[in-house]
């Protein structure tokens, strides 16, 4: 069903609408907004597993000095 959805014209196709729709001005602002949302958005997923790592590691050493 979505076999071959990305090829190239396809993307060429979205990217001359994206800039007839925002102009050529919006289109760097609104790259760097979408690649820090991304950015935000694995740093947050990240987070939980590094606190549960450092919680593990919290504890060992509680262990070691008891």
């Amino acid at each position: 069903m979505f076999e071959g959805l990305f090829q190239p014209m396809h993307l060429l196709l979205i990217l001359v609408i994206a800039l007839i729709i925002f102009g050529p001005g919006k289109l760097p602002e609104l790259g760097g907004s979408l690649g820090k949302a991304i950015r935000d958005l694995k740093k947050a997923i990240a987070e939980p597993e590094k606190k549960s790592e450092d919680m593990a590691e919290a504890k060992k050493l509680e262990d070691k000095k008891e």
